[in-house]
């Protein structure tokens, strides 16, 4: 008789499974979980796709068709050039892969010496920033506003230049705490025989843990482009010319006297670029959350 592992525990038994009855309970249950999550997480990328190739009353009608009885896909190309999102996703690309420049540089500084330089109150700088994560983003507003409306030292009203949105994203103490649990992970021996061989911790960083570390860098990444992608409130305030804000805000500001299916259409063509990120980039999501979280 086979010993029996925690590796063999499941939630229903290979015995139960082994019976009619219970392969079909297994299929039923697996079928149904599957289609409810499926339309849960599919059903309102749908709605909006098809809502962008409906005509107006069918858009607003009552109760509402679940397809276009007569597509129209010049509507994506009206919310095209109406609503000039070829300049708004000029401009968000731009903010996000600005933020995430400085996110990579500053982040993974401070993950690296919290990590492996040990500074000294390192524990309580770390504690200090998960602290910050307990704060809603909304109470953070105010304050940050009035920094950028007047730099301290400086001086400078950061209103309308894209500082203003790079600056606030630098510091993210998730991401910080994300690199330095991956940099726990790596051995102590590979920074010990780094050093002996006469590598300070600028190359030990850039030829060891740097290289090692690309699925952590990888789900920072997507996190630091989709934060910039998503957010509205943040954009609207400290970017109000119409000609420099982002997609979010964009098309909210020229949403003046544009049809509900072209707008419909343009959120669709808005989303277009998060999700192909988030589907060409799901494994390395996967695995960077995963990696270092067991040492071994």
């Amino acid at each position: 008789m086979a010993a029996f592992t925690p590796q063999n525990r499941t939630l229903i038994s290979s015995a139960a499974l082994s019976r009619r009855k219970g392969k079909v309970v297994y299929w039923t249950v697996l079928t149904l979980v599957l289609v409810v999550f499926t339309v849960v997480f599919i059903g309102p990328l749908y709605w909006m796709v098809t809502g962008g190739l409906k005509s107006v009353h069918e858009v607003v009608s009552n109760p509402p068709s679940f397809y276009p009885k007569h597509a129209k896909p010049g509507n994506y190309k009206t919310a095209w050039t109406q609503l000039k999102l070829a300049r708004l996703l000029f401009n968000t690309f731009y903010y996000a892969f600005g933020a995430l420049f400085f996110q990579l540089v500053f982040d993974v500084a401070a993950a690296y010496a919290l990590s492996k330089l040990r500074p000294v109150l390192g524990n309580i700088v770390l504690g200090a920033m998960l602290a910050t994560l307990m704060i809603p983003a909304t109470v953070l507003i105010v304050p940050q506003y009035m920094t950028v409306l007047d730099l301290p030292l400086l001086h400078i009203n950061l209103i309308n230049q894209p500082w203003a949105i790079w600056l606030p994203t630098v510091a993210n103490g998730f991401n910080i705490f994300l690199l330095k649990r991956f940099f726990d992970s790596i051995p102590q021996d590979l920074m010990s025989a780094a050093s002996i061989d006469g590598a300070g911790p600028l190359r030990t960083l850039w030829s060891i843990v740097l290289p090692m570390s690309r699925p952590i860098i990888g789900v920072v990444s997507i996190f630091a482009i989709v934060n910039v992608w998503k957010d509205f409130l943040w954009p609207m305030l400290v970017e109000p010319d119409p000609t420099k804000q982002p997609i979010n805000i964009g098309i909210n500001s020229l949403s003046q006297g544009v049809p509900e299916n072209v707008l419909i259409a343009a959120l669709a063509i808005s989303s277009v670029p998060t999700l192909l990120i988030f589907l060409v980039f799901q494994r390395n999501i996967m695995s960077g959350l995963t990696a270092g979280s067991l040492k071994g």
